[in-house]
């Protein structure tokens, strides 16, 4: 979204005293804005990557120096958070990155190794796989899915937008120059024995996480939205090999879904909901939950009320009183200013605070960063 010059000046001049004025007014408490959408909220999980000078070989032995010095994630979760069991079997994952590559360890606990996917870009997700989901821009729009299976077979892919938002996949696009290994601890499709699990280790080269935009080094700081998943399906061995529990129609029961940083929904593809990657040097770095995080938090609240009250009503709401919500929140100890236009089928949300960027959603989930037209 672009405003001119004098609109942003302005806003900025009337944010001090609207901010006196929805100081004085009642407002709706954060736990009653928030009220039956507490899944969509929790905090998502962050991970400090740190910096590499060493070669790693993708072989999935990760027996390199740095990768032992590498913190491991905590383990997986069910999808949905605490509503569900923890899993079954562990897994956990571990990241390095370099200035051209993000590099991706993962160990995954396994007593039966089987796989049925052997080309590039077959369903892999019909086996137990392992998946990644990037988002580079933060804005959950333009990411990427990588999937792997115990055969070391991959399916990428390309998302423009959500499937939520009428995102579609472009399986034609390939992660160039990827490289990856799995190393297997037992045998594979040998229902006889029992395994132990499986270890999957992935070089990303940045580059290759971009569609029509220049590359960029990271820089001390920077954040993307990162998760991974673990399809794990019910098998019994039946005719020596492992095969899938079925219900009583003959359809095959649904797959567990493993994840780092728990969406509150059986979808992946909500990438406001992935944990925080921060890229460092620094050995020491620490993460920071930034300022304009928080305040996204408000844009999503908009959102998903919308999309209650469209449903509902079969149009989006005109103002934000419709939702019931204030126009000022508070974030810590600073004040932050929600604007909302809306028509019958789309709606633009924004919020700001005084000293920093404004930033919008739209009805498609397009998170933007709002720059003054010079």
């Amino acid at each position: 979204m672009i405003i001119n010059r004098r609109q942003f000046l302005r806003h900025k001049r009337s944010i001090a005293l609207l901010f006196l004025l929805i100081a004085e007014s009642s407002r709706l408490s954060a736990q009653n804005s928030f009220k039956g959408l507490e899944g969509f909220f929790s905090t998502p999980k962050n991970y400090v990557v740190q910096h590499t000078a060493q070669v790693l070989k993708m072989d999935g032995n990760l027996d390199e120096s740095d990768w032992q010095k590498a913190n491991w994630t905590s383990n997986f979760v069910d999808i949905e958070g605490g509503k569900k069991p923890l899993p079954t079997y562990q897994t956990q994952v571990k990241m390095l990155w370099n200035d051209s590559t993000l590099f991706i360890a993962a160990k995954l606990q396994e007593p039966q190794l089987w796989a049925t996917q052997t080309h590039h870009d077959d369903i892999i997700y019909k086996d137990n796989d392992f998946e990644v989901f990037i988002d580079p821009a933060n804005n959950t729009h333009q990411y990427f899915e990588i999937e792997v299976n115990q055969f070391n077979k991959i399916f990428d892919l390309f998302m423009p937008k959500p499937y939520r938002n009428g995102g579609d996949a472009l399986i034609s696009w390939d992660a160039e120059g990827l490289e990856s290994g799995v190393k297997l601890d037992g045998t594979l499709n040998n229902p006889k024995d029992e395994d132990k699990g499986w270890t999957v280790e992935m070089a990303i080269p940045l580059k290759a996480l971009r569609i029509g935009f220049p590359f960029h080094v990271p820089k001390e700081g920077t954040l993307w939205r990162i998760n991974f998943s673990r399809v794990e399906w019910d098998t019994k061995i039946s005719n020596g090999k492992n095969e899938k529990l079925k219900n009583a129609a003959g359809k095959d029961l649904p797959e567990h879904n493993w994840v780092w940083s728990p969406q509150g929904v059986i979808n992946m593809h909500y990438p406001e909901r992935w944990g925080y990657l921060q890229f460092s040097r620094k050995s020491d770095a620490v993460f920071t939950m930034p300022l304009l995080e928080l305040q996204k938090q408000y844009l999503w609240l908009i959102y998903y009320r919308q999309k209650q009250y469209q449903q509902k009503n079969g149009k989006y709401a005109a103002t934000l009183a419709e939702l019931n919500l204030e126009r000022g929140v508070k974030i810590g100890e600073r004040e932050s200013l929600l604007q909302m236009d809306a028509s019958a089928k789309q709606f633009t949300a924004t919020i700001m605070a005084e000293g920093s960027a404004a930033i919008s959603i739209n009805d498609e989930g397009l998170i933007e960063t709002i720059k003054p037209k010079p």
